[in-house]
Parts: structure tokens; C-alpha cells; sequence
């Protein structure tokens, strides 16, 4: 790293910097802003921003944003393709890598929560293979049988520390956790700590940034109109004519305008109902982010430029 980068190290560690929160807030902006700032290079955090032929659905940044400041996992893969955390993984611990070999900071702009913590944390998984499945198999079929709160109680019994995390309704988690006990004879929450993130490697900074609900709000509605003038049906018309992968089939858009080019209401329900689910998101967004205490918190004055969040930011760098 050049000399003049050196307040980007921390006992000998180089600066890892992620740049969170709600949906529309003004992530990409700020993190292009700051990436000018501190000799940086941003890194997509967000699960459909990965995905080719998605630039209105996942408000890719701006043309002048991608332009001024290198950045990566941005329209790399086929809508066909399924994607998950732990591909994300592997190819943002490579760019992290290389940014960092090239003497510059990388910046991690995105919404999606799970993928921060893949990457701050590590992630988990089982060698247990076709023994998983089938026991998986299995569990599935109980829950169709005896219903989620007998697993739930089955997971409070080997696995509290896990069942304590986990809400009793959620099934998919009930499910893996007791996977992972019954195929390795260990507890998920035990396997857990033994993961590996970037936290034992760089000098990890968070921030969150968030703005009042209202402001938040106006800045919603606002996007989704700006995503309709700028081609939004046309792009979910051409992306519903291919194949797409579960994940893809997932973003928030691709449902509302369907329903649109369905017939079973008009443009302006399409609107309304894509504004509504986008608040919701937002909302499940800073309910992931607000249970990690690692973040520092940006609250965005009204009409404040990228310029200056970066600023505010610099400050605890």
C-alpha cells in the first residue's frame, strides 16, 4: 500500500469499508463519492445488482458513477443463473484481494445484509452431502405432519443457542439447524463460531446510512417512478421471456409489473403495489442491519450531498 494510504491501515491490517442500508438511501452515490476520496474501488453488495439485464430493475449506479470509479459484481451474471451468498463469497473475497493488491481500499456499497455478513463473518457449510439431503427430506415431511412448532421444540432441545436466534415459524432455519446436527453431530451454533470472515484478516469498517421514514419514503416513491420513465416494463417484458433462476425470478419489480402485463390491474397499481413492497424491503433491511452492533450509524440530513456523507464518513475512517 503507498505511503499516502497508510491511515487506511490499523495495526498492520488493511481497511476493508462497507457502505449499508435501506433501499434508494443514496448507498452507491456515497460510496462513489468516497471512493474518490480515499483511492478506492467499489464492490456491489447487493443480490441483484449481480445480475445482467436487471439496470432499472436493480438501479444499477449511475452511468457516471461506473464511469469515474472502477466497480465490481455488477451485471457479471446470466438472470438464469442461481445465485447465492457463497458464490458471492468466493468472488468478493477475490476482488477485495486484488483491490487491495493494487494499493487501494476496497468499498462495499450494497442493501443485501446477508451478504455483508458472509463476508464479515464467514460462512457455514455442511460436508454431510446426500446424508444432509435426505435427512433434510425428512424433516420436511414431519413438518408437514406434525407442524413447525414439534421441530421447533425438537431444535430447543439440541440446539437452544440456535432455536433462540430463530423465530418458530421460520421453518427453513428450523430445518437447517437441525440438519446440521443430525448429519455432523454438532450443533449449528457450535459449527458457527468456528467460521472464518474477513474480521480475522482486515480492519473491518461499517456504516449504515439512514434517513428519517418520511425522507425515506419520498425517496422510494421516487425512485420507483424514475424506474417506470426509464423502461422499467420493457426490461421485465424481455427478462420474463428467458428463463430465470430462482433467485433472479425474486427481484423486486419483476412480480409487480407481471401482474401489469398480466392484465390483472393497471400501470398505476403496478406502481403502487412496487412502492408498497419496496417500503417493506426497506423495512426488513434495517431490521437485519440494526441487530449488528459493529455498524456505525449515518443519518442523512435531508437533500445532503454524496459528497458530504463521504465526508462524515472519512471522519471515522
Amino acid at each position: 500500500m503507498k505511503a499516502q494510504d497508510s491511515k487506511h491501515k490499523v495495526q498492520g491490517l488493511d481497511k476493508v469499508v462497507f457502505i449499508v442500508g435501506p433501499t434508494a438511501v443514496g448507498k452507491s452515490a456515497a460510496a462513489a463519492a468516497l471512493a474518490k476520496k480515499v483511492n478506492a474501488e467499489v464492490i456491489s453488495c447487493d443480490s441483484m445488482q449481480v445480475y445482467r439485464g436487471m439496470r432499472v430493475l436493480a438501479s444499477y449506479p449511475e452511468k457516471n458513477l461506473l464511469k469515474s470509479t472502477p466497480h465490481h459484481l455488477i451485471a457479471s451474471v446470466s438472470p438464469s443463473v442461481q445465485y447465492n451468498a457463497s458464490k458471492y463469497r468466493i468472488q468478493a473475497v477475490k476482488k477485495i484481494g486484488d483491490i487491495i493488491g493494487k494499493g487501494k481500499t476496497p468499498i462495499l456499497a450494497g442493501g443485501t445484509g446477508l451478504y455483508m455478513s458472509v463476508l464479515v463473518d464467514g460462512i457455514f457449510k455442511s460436508k454431510a452431502g446426500a446424508k444432509a439431503k435426505r435427512i433434510r427430506e425428512q424433516l420436511y415431511r414431519q413438518a408437514g405432519i406434525k407442524g413447525s412448532a414439534y421441530l421447533y421444540a425438537r431444535l430447543k432441545k439440541v440446539d437452544p443457542r440456535a432455536a433462540a436466534k430463530i423465530h418458530p415459524n421460520d421453518i427453513k432455519r428450523v430445518i437447517r439447524a437441525l440438519e446440521v446436527f443430525e448429519s455432523m453431530g454438532k450443533p449449528i451454533s457450535l459449527l458457527q463460531k468456528e467460521r472464518r470472515g474477513l474480521g480475522a484478516d482486515y480492519d473491518i469498517k461499517i456504516f449504515c446510512l439512514n434517513s428519517n421514514r418520511e425522507q425515506l419514503y419520498r425517496r422510494i416513491d421516487s425512485r420507483v417512478e424514475k424506474m417506470f420513465e426509464s423502461g422499467l416494463v420493457k426490461e421485465v417484458k424481455k427478462l420474463l421471456s428467458s428463463r430465470l433462476s430462482k433467485t433472479s425470478r425474486t427481484a423486486l419489480g419483476i412480480r409487480e409489473v407481471k401482474g401489469y402485463l398480466d392484465g390483472s390491474y393497471d400501470l398505476e397499481e403496478a406502481k403502487r403495489l412496487l412502492k408498497l413492497n419496496t417500503r417493506h424491503y426497506a423495512k426488513r433491511q434495517l431490521t437485519w442491519f440494526r441487530k449488528d452492533k459493529r455498524i456505525e450509524w449515518i443519518q442523512i440530513k435531508p437533500d445532503e450531498r454524496a459528497s458530504s456523507i463521504a465526508n462524515r464518513i472519512m471522519v471515522s475512517l
